[in-house]
């Protein structure tokens, strides 16, 4: 494992408890920071601030609700003193369906966690950045939202607004210590696997020339270096980890 340092650092991970945030929590302790997991799951989050030690501290947040978010960002500051860093994970992948039988209710809920929850996070969130001069926002977008998954209209349009957010964010903050990047993942094994059908999983893995599925320390690699200081010449931009099934 390189080492990348994160000393003296503190992140907000969102969904944090679990999967890919806690993979990304997890990374940047042992970069020498600390984080607040940001999880609606109290009890999982518990779960993981024992499991991640004194680093790590945990907050109840709902990132769809503008006041939770508000609330989260108060108890953070409060305990940790600063945010340095934002990781946007928390998502749903929705239910796999055609476009025309997809839920009415299930293409809102996407909507709301996947873009709204990372369009609130960042509101609430870059103040205080810009009033500390220095800041690093990673959102966890996906390849699905470069090039559309069938049967997952909802999740891949949400990941190609997050992408296209990051670069407008990424633009307005440009000119201050702020960097704002995505990176953009193929199917990764975590817990989120079992919200998706068998032959959903089975047709994303064909699409991966590599023949596997991305581990949660791979893409903690490059979020964690995307939260250093050292990133400090790239904003606004995606970053791929899929296997060589990205193409553009």
């Amino acid at each position: 494992m390189n080492q990348l340092d994160f000393r003296g650092r503190h992140a907000v991970v969102t969904g944090g408890a679990s999967g890919l945030g806690f993979a990304f929590a997890k990374r940047l302790i042992v970069s020498g920071g600390s984080v607040t997991l940001w999880d609606r799951d109290e009890a999982a989050a518990a779960t993981a601030v024992a499991q991640l030690g004194d680093k790590a501290h945990a907050v109840a947040v709902e990132v769809t609700d503008v006041e939770s978010v508000r609330r989260a960002v108060q108890a953070t500051r409060a305990h940790a003193g600063r945010i340095d860093a934002l990781v946007n994970s928390a998502g749903i992948t929705g239910p796999n369906a055609k476009l025309w039988d997809y839920p009415v209710d299930a293409w809102r809920q996407v909507m709301d966690v996947n873009l709204n929850g990372v369009f609130l996070c960042c509101r609430e969130v870059v103040p205080a950045m810009r009033e500390a001069g220095y800041g690093r926002i990673v959102n966890i977008a996906s390849v699905a939202g470069k090039e559309g998954n069938p049967n997952a209209s909802a999740y891949s349009a949400s990941k190609a607004a997050v992408i296209a957010l990051t670069k407008s964010l990424g633009k307005e903050l440009a000119e201050t210590g702020v960097r704002v990047n995505c990176v953009t993942p193929a199917a990764v094994k975590t817990p989120m696997f079992s919200q998706m059908a068998d032959e959903h999983l089975a047709f994303m893995l064909s699409k991966i020339p590599m023949g596997r599925f991305g581990a949660p320390e791979e893409i903690a690699s490059l979020v964690a270096w995307l939260c250093t200081e050292e990133c400090a010449f790239s904003t606004g931009a995606v970053f791929d980890l899929s296997g060589g099934r990205a193409t553009y």
